[in-house]
């Protein structure tokens, strides 16, 4: 009797590379000549990550400059909800991103709904803002992966724990 197969499709950002990304951002901002004695600042806490700067202008190149080089490292910028620029301290102003994170259960729903338009005989299963895909046969599971990739679903995905 063959074992049953699976594969997990999650949504996160390697924290490592978006640690790197960032650190190339504030290095880029520090050599440019238009932010000289800019009060232009980038702090990340895992989950958010707050960008402080002069005017919109300015802002509008840090956040260009924060999404190439997360670009350059791997990290899909759909992972990056951006929010509103607003005012800070001593006439500047601030943006704050919101780091995507797993799989809402909304979002699962069209997942797994794809999944199983394709006629695959796959199981999905739902859990700790993951979808578990599994199946007796492996290339089954291939080829929702191969499926998956072609689709939008205006979130990253990525497929774990493979066997």
């Amino acid at each position: 009797m063959a074992s049953e197969s699976s594969f997990d499709i999650v949504s996160r950002v390697d924290a490592q590379e978006l640690d790197n990304a960032l650190n190339q951002a504030r290095r880029e901002i520090e050599n440019r000549f238009d932010f000289k004695n800019s009060k232009t600042s980038i702090e990340c806490d895992g989950k958010i990550i707050t960008i402080i700067s002069d005017d919109e202008l300015k802002m509008k190149n840090v956040v260009d400059i924060v999404q190439s080089k997360a670009m350059k490292r791997g990290i899909d910028i759909r992972a990056l909800d951006l929010g509103k620029v607003d005012g800070a301290a001593l006439g500047t102003v601030r943006l704050v991103i919101t780091l995507r994170s797993g799989i809402p259960k909304d979002k699962s729903k069209a997942v797994t709904e794809k999944i199983k338009s394709l006629g695959f005989k796959v199981n999905t299963q739902y859990q700790d803002d993951q979808v578990r895909v599994s199946a007796k046969s492996k290339d089954d599971l291939q080829k929702v992966i191969s499926a998956l990739t072609a689709w939008d679903f205006e979130l990253p995905l990525q497929f774990t724990n493979f066997r």
